[in-house]
């Protein structure tokens, strides 16, 4: 593999690590869990295209040919990043409502009677 090919995918793949690096920094700093929710996603998503960047450009000049199947990470994060965080926020404000913070906003329907 010629040297440009190696520089190309250390780029990659070192930027990807100073993205997850930032996000985890970002995580332990911010105070609240809707805070954290959303600057983290955002840089293990760039950090992931990055890897995935990466292997496809290495394993398509190593074998010479178009290798797409490191792609098919994006595409499964893509699916389930997002309702994995919509979860993630639904149960926290379920929590937060349960436990009476009182900063909380109330939910769009009424509770049903039992």
């Amino acid at each position: 593999m010629s040297l440009w090919a190696e520089v190309a995918v250390a780029v990659l793949l070192v930027s990807s690590g100073l993205f997850v690096l930032v996000s985890a920094l970002g995580f332990a700093r911010l105070p609240d869990f809707f805070l954290r929710m959303h600057p983290p996603a955002l840089a293990y998503t760039v950090g992931s295209w990055c890897v995935s960047f990466a292997g496809a450009l290495y394993f398509s000049l190593l074998e010479g040919r178009l290798a797409l199947h490191p792609l098919l990470v994006i595409a499964a994060l893509g699916v389930t990043v997002p309702v994995t965080t919509l979860l993630l926020a639904r149960v926290a404000l379920f929590r937060r409502r349960a436990a009476g913070a009182p900063d909380t906003p109330p939910p769009l329907t009424p509770p049903r009677a039992p």
